[in-house]
C-alpha cells in the first residue's frame, strides 16, 4: 500500500509539473502572439479559478500608484487595504494567520512579486487547504511559488504592453530577460562540496540572457550522490522553461529514490516528448557514485562525453542512449558501470566549450580540454573551472560565443 501510495503521489506530482509547463506556454503564446491585456488576465483568473481552484484572490499591481487589477470572490470594493500600511512589510510567500485589518483576514496567503528589488505586485488568495500546520513543507509551497512565477510574468507582460516608444520597449525586453536569467539560475545548486571526499566546482555562462544549459549535483545519503548535466538543443525562454521542467522531474523522480537510472532514462524521454512534442531534444548525462565502492554507474544520452582522468590519462563516458526527445521510445540503454581511482577528476561540459570556433574557424575542441585539464591538474576544482574559462576567451579574442557554455568539475579524493 506505502508503494502504491508513494507512486500515487508521484504521478500526482508529475502531473501537477505538466501543468505548469502547459500554464507557462499558454501565457507565453499569449504573450508572444501580442495578445490583448484582458486575455492575459482571462487566462490568469481561469489558470487560478478553474484550474486551482482558487475562489477568491485580488492582484495589487503598481502602475502610477497601487491599485487592483483582478478581484474574484471579493464582493464589493476593497477600500481598507494600503499596500504601505499593510503589504509592504511581506518580503516571501507568507501565510496570513490573524490581522487587525478585517478586509486582510479575509484572506489566507499574500503573495509578493519582486522585480530588481522591489515590489511590483502582490496578490492576495483564500485557499481552505492551507493552514498553520501543513503550510511549511509541504506542497502547498511548490504550488504558491508557481503562482508567484506565474503572476510575476503576468504583471511584467501589463507593464510592458503599456510602453509606448522604442527605447522603452528595449528595456521591457531586457527586465524580461533579466527575470528569465535569474528563474533560470534557480535551476543549479547553490553549494557544491569542497570537502576530503570531494571536491566539486561548476562554471556556466549564457550565450544570451537565458539558456538552456543545467548541471545538478544530488546527494543522497552521506555516501550517495547524483551528478547530471543537460543541454536543450534550441536557444531563449522556450529551451529554459523545457530545461525548468526537465530539472523538476528528475529531482520529483529521484526524491521517491528511483535511483535505477534506466527508468529515469525512459521517463525523462517520455517528459521530454510531451513537452517538447519533437520540436527539441535534450542531451543528458547522468552519474550515480558511492564513495564507499568508488562504483560510478552512468548513462550518457546523447551528451558530449565526460572526461575521467588521473591527470595524466583519460577516458571518456561514452556508454549510454540517444538524445532524449528524439524518439517516442529510447530503442536502446547501455549504461555502464567503472570503479574511480583516489584522486581522480571527472569533468562535465556542454558543447559551448569544445565547439567554441576562433577567428580562423578552428574549434577548442576536447584534446584542448584534456590538455588543459592535465597541466594544471593540481588546481582546486573553482581554480581550474576559471582558467578554463579563461582559455577559452584567449582563444576566441573578439569572436562570440557560439553557445551557451558550462563545466562542472569534480575531484574525487
Amino acid at each position: 500500500m506505502k508503494r502504491d501510495s508513494l507512486i500515487q503521489e508521484l504521478k500526482e506530482q508529475l502531473k501537477f509539473k505538466d501543468f505548469e509547463l502547459n500554464s507557462m506556454l499558454e501565457i507565453s503564446k499569449g504573450i508572444n502572439s501580442n495578445q490583448s491585456v484582458d486575455y492575459l488576465i482571462s487566462v490568469y483568473e481561469f489558470i487560478l479559478k478553474e484550474q486551482l481552484g482558487l475562489d477568491k484572490f485580488v492582484l495589487f499591481i503598481k502602475q502610477d500608484h497601487w491599485e487592483y487589477l483582478i478581484k474574484s470572490g471579493v464582493k464589493g470594493r476593497i477600500k481598507d487595504i494600503e499596500i504601505e500600511r499593510d503589504l509592504k512589510r511581506f518580503k516571501d510567500i507568507t501565510l496570513i494567520e490573524s490581522s487587525s485589518n478585517r478586509e486582510l483576514n479575509q484572506f489566507d496567503v499574500v503573495i509578493p512579486v519582486v522585480h530588481q528589488g522591489k515590489a511590483i505586485a502582490y496578490l492576495l488568495l483564500k485557499d481552505r487547504s492551507i493552514s498553520t500546520s501543513n503550510f511549511i513543507g509541504s506542497n502547498s509551497t511548490t504550488d504558491l511559488s508557481f503562482i508567484q512565477t506565474l503572476t510575476n510574468i503576468i504583471v511584467v507582460a501589463i507593464e510592458n504592453k503599456r510602453m509606448n516608444k522604442q527605447s522603452i520597449i528595449q528595456e521591457r525586453i531586457n527586465k524580461e530577460l533579466e527575470v528569465a536569467s535569474e528563474m533560470q539560475k534557480l535551476l543549479f545548486p547553490d553549494n557544491l562540496p569542497s570537502d576530503k571526499r570531494l571536491d566539486l566546482a561548476a562554471t556556466y555562462t549564457a550565450r544570451h540572457e537565458v539558456g538552456g544549459d543545467y548541471y545538478d549535483f544530488i546527494p543522497i545519503n552521506k555516501n550517495e550522490f547524483i551528478v547530471c548535466i543537460a543541454d536543450v538543443s534550441g536557444k531563449g525562454i522556450s529551451a529554459a522553461m523545457l530545461m525548468a521542467n526537465f530539472q523538476a522531474t528528475i529531482r520529483t523522480l529521484l526524491g521517491f529514490e528511483r535511483f535505477d537510472l534506466e527508468y529515469l532514462i525512459h521517463e525523462l524521454n517520455k517528459k521530454v516528448m510531451l513537452a517538447a512534442k519533437g520540436e527539441k531534444f535534450i542531451t543528458f548525462f547522468i552519474g550515480h557514485y558511492h564513495m564507499v565502492s568508488r562504483r560510478l554507474k552512468y548513462i550518457n544520452a546523447g551528451h558530449n562525453h565526460p572526461i575521467l582522468t588521473n591527470g595524466k590519462k583519460a577516458q571518456f563516458l561514452d556508454k549510454g542512449s540517444i538524445g532524449l526527445g528524439m524518439l517516442e521510445e529510447v530503442p536502446f540503454i547501455e549504461p555502464d558501470e567503472i570503479t574511480i581511482a583516489p584522486n581522480s577528476t571527472l569533468i562535465l561540459y556542454t558543447d559551448g566549450v569544445v565547439e567554441l570556433q576562433n577567428k580562423a574557424g578552428e574549434y577548442f575542441q576536447t584534446d584542448r580540454l584534456i590538455k588543459l585539464i592535465h597541466s594544471f591538474y593540481p588546481l582546486k576544482m573553482e581554480d581550474l573551472n576559471n582558467l578554463i574559462f579563461s582559455k577559452l576567451d584567449e582563444f576566441r579574442e573578439t569572436e562570440d560565443l557560439v553557445d551557451d557554455t558550462a563545466i562542472f568539475s569534480c575531484r574525487i579524493f
